[in-house]
């Protein structure tokens, strides 16, 4: 047992007066982490006798995953979707697990024939239990892409699939990214450099909620803040939530220019420039783009860059020029449309008994047009993704291949402080449970592409080729994710891929894309639990269990929600047949069939080359390849110029591919704050902001997410509305800003030019 010595620990630069219990025998630990945002932030301490995998953290931890698996993807078919994050598990299990901690038998049980024994109360209520069942919650918070086909398969597209093969697609899509964190993590999660910043603000609140603390003079504790504000936001929300619904997104330009198109389109914030418009709910700001105060500042700074460049820039040239007959259509959609200005017919153009492409149909039809915002997003997409290759090849291969080195070397000097406190303590995870993952998710992958009447359509070798691809990118793209908290996606490059390799099959489109994006957000999500356990000290073996357990709890009940609801729900996501006023219309599942439109039906050789309206956009690829050199050239000519190593072109690139979604308010509204704490605050006040910026964070996605679920259980969801007026919409006031322009086009709603 480590001996217990109560010391100040000199070298600690966390701000706050508190004593340090070092649990080490030997000597004071530096804390040499290199990233001063960690030193601030996470403690060099740890208690290795600290109760983890519980009972108590199995019972909490499996209530809290499927809830919320159950609870966010049962609000995302509605038109005001709610996301309730692990923060509120997080909140609501302290006093359980205090209760259960106090309450439970203490005896001790001997398993038969086993030398196992087990407590269902081995003590207090520890941090480490407390984070194992965090981190299960986020597996129920995280989602499940793969459930998106399933509902456009019977949503919108009107076709059956075997509940058994949705969800094997559903499960395996989850699990087959763990082999790639197996391989990787070495460099992703020892190495000090791959900091992962969102996990800061858990640390933080974790330090608030179980760290005895003294009441500085004229302040509060940290727990004593995060209270504060928990209630302030959970009291607030009622009003953008329920009394004022606009005060998301105000777009004073609209108010004054009612009866002009052009006026609309700068000045709304949901459908156009947004210039002018911002919004008072902590939704707007956090809710598409994630809280800006878990970002580290470089990356706001890019996030902005990008977005001013491209909305304020590019999207305006392309527009007024008309570039790509961009006035037929509005400014800012995300759907299809043929030339006429209207949304695209695709029962139109798909032979229903093969259901692929009708070629005969498509040509006496239209080709597929989308908004010029669109069209620039994926030649952005396609920029920013080879952007990503070469900007991690040039900025970090020589320490990624150094770390690889140590890594494998197991060297004493490698890392920092947590890591040499993590494996001074505990077992890292064996390879082969990894492994074992991997092989057996690719398995059950098969049996879900080639079996059930191959209602997936995708081949054996096009689910083989999307796990190629996955493999390939997961390294640079967690890198840019462990050092910026933006993770480029990758769903364009795999769309485009199977597109021309197999097109005209919109199901076996997005399966790809399902396979091969999704695979790697989960290595993603996995190593990034894996960092919050090394910040936390907690066993790597009861992370792997924990991540694993909860990702098929999480997989199984987000699919059996979605599925009950689509057989239940009459006309669900269809707005032509749901009846006025129905909250059912699945936003973001649109978005989702579109692109399997784009990419599987018609596919990317009718819409990216000389056969289609955009082949200029495949020039963004060697774009892309390129940006990231002078920078890196300056860079090294100039060292001492800081800023420079600073340009990061994957994220300026990638700044607006959430666009939709995210629309200009979100930006500027985040983008605001993300500055005033990180820029402002943390340089004027930075003991402040080492103390409470986290925290901050935290409590105001709490009350959010509490008082969300209240409105919707207790009026919302009994058909008691808010009052009825000017105030209660959820849009800006801006109904012409989504009216083509061009002479002719007639839509319904909009004037006729």
């Amino acid at each position: 047992m480590a001996r217990l010595n109560m010391r100040r620990c000199p070298q600690s630069r966390n701000p706050s007066s508190e004593k340090i219990i070092d649990f080490y025998a030997g000597d004071y630990e530096v804390n040499d982490s290199p990233i001063e945002q960690v030193k601030l932030t996470v403690p060099i301490t740890d208690n290795p006798s600290e109760p983890v995998l519980t009972f108590r953290t199995w019972v909490l931890g499996l209530t809290s995953c499927a809830l919320l698996a159950f609870l966010n993807r049962f609000f995302s078919f509605r038109q005001n979707p709610l996301s309730v994050g692990p923060v509120a598990a997080q909140i609501i299990v302290l006093p359980i697990g205090r209760l259960m901690a106090s309450t439970l038998p203490t005896k001790v049980y001997q398993c038969p024939l086993t030398k196992w024994r087990f407590s269902l109360n081995p003590g207090p209520f520890s941090v480490k239990e407390h984070a194992l069942i965090t981190i299960f919650a986020g597996c129920g918070a995280g989602g499940v892409y793969a459930v998106h086909i399933v509902i456009i398969l019977k949503a919108f597209y009107k076709r059956s699939l075997h509940p058994v093969a949705a969800l094997l697609l559903a499960q395996t899509t989850q699990l087959l990214g763990y082999g790639w964190a197996g391989l990787f993590r070495k460099v992703l999660v020892d190495s000090p450099y791959m900091w992962w910043p969102q996990n800061l603000p858990q640390v933080s609140l974790f330090r608030a909620l179980h760290e005895e603390q003294e009441r500085p003079r004229g302040g509060v504790s940290r727990l004593q803040f995060f209270i504060i504000i928990l209630v302030s936001s959970f009291a607030y929300y009622t009003v953008p939530g329920y009394l004022f619904p606009s005060l998301s997104a105000l777009s004073f330009i609209c108010w004054i220019w009612t009866d002009s198109v052009t006026m609309q389109q700068i000045g709304s914030g949901l459908n156009g420039l947004g210039i002018g418009s911002f919004g008072l709910d902590w939704s707007t700001v956090a809710s598409f783009l994630s809280s800006p105060l878990a970002f580290p500042l470089f990356a706001i700074v890019n996030m902005l860059i990008g977005f001013i460049l491209v909305i304020y820039v590019m999207l305006p040239i392309a527009y007024w020029t008309n570039i790509y007959d961009a006035k037929r259509f509005p400014i800012f959609s995300c759907e299809t449309f043929d030339y006429s200005g209207q949304v695209y017919n695709v029962s139109r153009i798909l032979n229903q008994k093969t259901f692929d492409l009708d070629v005969g149909a498509y040509n006496s039809y239209s080709r597929v047009y989308v908004s010029v915002l669109f069209a620039l997003n994926y030649g952005l997409s396609f920029a920013g993704l080879v952007a990503s290759l070469s900007h991690v090849a040039l900025f970090d291969g020589k320490h990624i291949w150094q770390t690889w080195g140590n890594a494998k070397s197991e060297s004493e000097e490698f890392g920092d402080v947590h890591t040499r406190l993590m494996k001074k303590y505990y077992d890292p995870v064996p390879h082969w449970w990894f492994h074992a993952c991997l092989i057996t998710s690719i398995v059950f992958s098969l049996i879900a592409c080639e079996g059930f009447d191959k209602a997936l359509q995708l081949p054996w070798w096009g689910f083989l080729l999307s796990v190629a691809v996955s493999f390939i990118f997961t390294l640079p793209v967690s890198v840019i994710t462990a050092t910026t908290n933006q993770a480029p996606g990758l769903n364009v490059i795999t769309e485009m891929i199977i597109g021309y390799l197999y097109p005209g099959r919109p199901i076996a489109n997005v399966t790809f894309k399902t396979y091969g994006t999704i695979s790697t957000n989960q290595a993603i999500s996995f190593l990034s639990d894996l960092k919050l356990g090394h910040y936390m000290k907690i066993p790597p073996k009861s992370m792997f269990i924990v991540q694993l357990a909860g990702t098929i709890v999480a997989s199984s009940f987000c699919f059996g929600t979605a599925w009950w609801l689509l057989e239940s729900v009459e006309n669900i996501c269809d707005k032509n047949l749901l009846p006025e006023g129905s909250p059912w219309t699945c936003p973001g599942d649109d978005v989702f069939y579109s692109a399997s439109i784009i990419w599987g039906v018609v596919g990317p050789g009718r819409m990216f080359t000389s056969a289609g309206n955009y082949p200029e956009m495949n020039w963004f690829f060697l774009i892309g390849l390129l940006l990231p050199v002078p920078g890196w050239y300056l860079a090294r000519k100039f060292p001492t110029t800081k800023w420079l190593g600073k340009i990061h072109w994957p994220i300026i690139l990638g700044a607006t591919s959430k666009m939709p979604p995210t629309r200009a308010v979100h930006f500027w509204s985040w983008g605001a704050v993300g500055l005033f704490f990180n820029y402002y605050i943390f340089r004027k006040y930075k003991t402040w902001w080492a103390r409470h910026t986290y925290i901050l964070s935290a409590a105001l996605d709490a009350g959010l997410a509490f008082m969300g679920v209240f409105l919707y259980f207790a009026l919302q969801g009994n058909n008691i509305e808010g009052p009825h007026w000017w105030g209660n919409s959820n849009g800006d006031h801006c109904p012409l800003a989504t009216c083509p322009t061009s002479p002719g086009i007639k839509v319904e709603g909009c004037p006729v030019f």
